[in-house]
């Protein structure tokens, strides 16, 4: 599990299930920089994401807001994870 501290950007009038999903993401592209992830895990985390932010501007929006928080960006690690075939992600920091 990622264990910096910092707080998830979530979008106002989500559900208790939509901010679990959005979690999920934001958690598994942590530990892609930090200790790896299982390729797997974080495409199965980013498909229920987008079912809670279809819009490419909201995603921007929150990958932008994750990223100052952060410091790790989900458009870079979901590249990464769509570039490999690679069971295992790990991010170079």
């Amino acid at each position: 599990m990622a264990d910096k501290n910092f707080n998830y950007p979530f979008l106002e009038g989500w559900s208790t299930d939509d901010i679990v999903k959005a979690s999920r993401l934001y958690d598994a592209v942590a530990n892609a920089y930090e200790v790896g992830v299982e390729r797997d895990e974080l495409l199965a985390a980013y498909r229920d994401f987008k079912t809670v932010v279809p819009s490419k501007s909201e995603e921007k929006q929150l990958d932008r807001e994750f990223s100052q928080a952060s410091d790790y960006s989900i458009y870079r690690v979901m590249q990464a994870a769509r570039s490999t075939e690679r069971p295992r992600l790990k991010m170079d920091v």
